[in-house]
């Protein structure tokens, strides 16, 4: 439904159109009283590019070992909404039974057990590798789906879209961009990477974390599994709505490289097959024990991703600049997300609308707000970064 407006009604700007971008953007829309504006130079409907990040994860909700947890609860209760059979958005999503392996000492339980039906699980259901194990019921997105249905529920709902390569965030303040409100009342920068290199933010605590993943049709596996070696290495499997299977375990801080690596595939493929053997055709296991050369022809797609790590975490916090000799406006910041962008995506939308709502309270601009999520060791072994 078009969000109805007023004399009162204040313009906002929300820059970037990741999933934290247009989540974001909802929120704010949905609130009422607001007309917000999505500036971006690449939108969901774009090909795949190694600029847009969201279109590569994964991505399944499974919390992780950091503070805020009521923002992945938040989501996760959204999205568990919309993708029952009769949801708005049910199509997009996958829901099935997922067990997390570990032999780090770890024990997931403080972030994990809010989870339907969780569950520590018996010695005799530990794969090799794992000395410890959980299961419970989580979802898992098709990202490409999922991020056009956010930008078509954005745009049927009133919302405008304006494409732009900004080079400083000045540049959405004061009306250099065409068809930008020449006067917006708020900005909210959800950047991702980008957080780095945009003028006005430059924060040299962002940088990539990158991620390769290798998708194989094998309709076969309706599970997903997470295994966590003592050394810290990774490895995940989701199944899809459609009937795929990706398999993922790369993450390496700093790193730009571009396109998939032929040693992380093979090495993504031998994690894969040794943590669920499944992946291979029946036909196959049932005469031999299978290889990672069983698993090749299975490939229907790759690619790498960089998430947008932060030395110090997300950060969510709102600042007052100036826009004039007398006049500030208020800018809040929703960045930093690394690997759970897609798992805190609500949760951090609503409390970058409550900076946004308090600033715009205000008789006149006060100080600047941080609101303090997580520490972010992202290339440490108690992270879980999909």
């Amino acid at each position: 439904m078009i969000q109805q407006q007023s004399e009162e009604t204040k313009d906002i700007i929300v820059i970037g159109a990741g999933v934290i971008g247009l989540s974001t953007a909802i929120t704010i829309q949905e609130r009422g009283g607001y007309r917000v504006t999505i500036v971006a130079e690449t939108f969901p409907t774009d090909p795949k590019t190694i600029r847009y990040t969201s279109h590569w994860a994964g991505a399944h909700h499974v919390s992780g070992a950091y503070g805020n947890l009521e923002m992945d609860k938040e989501t996760f209760e959204i999205m568990w909404k919309d993708s029952e059979p009769d949801g708005p958005a049910h199509g997009c999503f996958f829901r099935h039974s997922n067990t997390q392996f570990r032999s780090d000492g770890v024990d997931p339980t403080e972030w994990l057990s809010h989870m339907p039906g969780f569950r520590p699980i018996s010695n005799d259901e530990l794969v090799p590798g794992a000395t410890h194990g959980w299961n419970f019921t989580t979802l898992t997105l098709y990202p490409p789906v999922y991020l056009n249905w956010l930008l078509g529920r954005f745009l049927t709902n009133g919302g405008k879209t304006v494409r732009a390569q900004l080079q400083h965030i000045s540049q959405a303040m004061y009306g250099g961009i065409s068809g930008l409100p020449q006067k917006p009342d708020a900005i909210v920068a959800c950047v991702g990477l980008g957080a780095r290199f945009l003028g006005g933010i430059e924060d040299k605590e962002v940088y990539p974390v990158r991620g390769q993943t290798v998708i194989l049709k094998a309709p076969w596996v309706r599970y997903g599994r997470t295994l966590t070696y003592e050394d810290g290495s990774h490895f995940y499997l989701m199944p899809r709505v459609t009937g795929d299977v990706l398999v993922g375990g790369i993450r390496v801080a700093n790193d730009w490289f571009p396109v998939p690596r032929e040693e992380d595939r093979d090495y993504l493929l031998a994690g894969g097959l040794a943590m669920c053997p499944e992946l291979a055709p029946p036909a196959i296991r049932a005469e031999r024990t299978p290889t990672i050369d069983d698993l090749r022809p299975l490939i229907v797609d790759e690619g790498c991703g960089l998430r947008p790590g932060r030395k110090s975490g997300i950060r969510l916090a709102m600042e007052w600049l100036d826009v004039g000799p007398q006049n500030k406006i208020p800018v809040v910041y929703n960045y930093g997300h690394s690997g759970m962008g897609f798992q805190s995506s609500w949760g951090s939308a609503s409390i970058a609308l409550n900076l946004l709502e308090e600033a715009l309270g205000c008789e006149k601009p006060g100080k600047a707000r941080e609101y303090e999520i997580w520490p972010a060791d992202y290339t440490g072994r108690r992270d879980h970064v999909c």
